[in-house]
């Protein structure tokens, strides 16, 4: 059980609905070491990637994203969920939706900071059905740049965002990936990472993507 696996048997909490909350050290009171020691794991599996830009999206991957970026020296590019009057000029949008929100977000990246000559590494900390990383994969395919690799704190694996992501062939790391969860009594199955995973054929629509003038 790695570091992150354990920080989620000790102050993780399992909920009906397959939800897994961990608001209190990772997505809403924010522990920073923790933090730390998972930017220097990104550091480590996408060290021999050329990343000079981490891109996530609005909110709960910002705090992982920016702490990751010091281990890279690399700039920190979110995307937005909304429009706002603080957004000009060109901009890549697409249109996904959020597995805990339930809805549908329109994110938003202002065509001025991703360029073909970027290599990004594509960081958030939950992968559920995958709809907003394949918006953010299309987002930053859009510019030209070359998506590098992603890198999800905790993944549920017992959905198919990850398969789907893997099956499009992009390097996919999640430092905790869980397979199962049982609310009544609190129990968590780790998916045990040094096995091969399965191969799958299971295709899925790509979230819509558009660019914007």
């Amino acid at each position: 059980m790695n570091f992150l696996e354990e920080r989620i048997v000790k102050d993780g909490v399992v909920k009906e609905g397959n939800v897994l909350k961990v608001d209190s050290f990772l997505n809403h009171q924010m522990d920073i070491k923790l933090l730390d020691q998972m930017g220097a794991e990104f550091k480590r599996r996408f060290a021999d990637k050329p990343i000079n830009k981490i891109l996530t999206i609005e909110a709960s991957g910002i705090g992982i994203a920016c702490i990751a970026a010091q281990h890279f020296d690399v700039p920190v590019v979110f995307a937005k969920k909304s429009q706002s009057i603080n957004l000009d000029g060109d901009m890549y949008v697409a249109e996904v939706e959020s597995f805990t929100h339930k809805c549908i977000n329109h994110v938003i990246v202002a065509q001025k900071f991703l360029s073909p000559e970027d290599h990004v590494l594509i960081i958030d900390d939950f992968l559920a059905n995958g709809c907003a990383l394949q918006g953010l994969i299309q987002i930053v395919q859009s510019s030209g740049a070359t998506v590098e690799g992603i890198g999800i704190a905790i993944e549920k694996g017992f959905q198919s965002g990850g398969r789907i992501i893997r099956n499009l062939g992009f390097q996919l790391e999640s430092l905790a990936i869980v397979d199962g969860m049982n609310a009544e009594t609190g129990e968590i199955q780790f998916r045990d990472q040094s096995k091969p995973a399965e191969e799958s054929g299971q295709t899925e629509e790509i979230c819509r993507s558009s660019t914007l003038d």
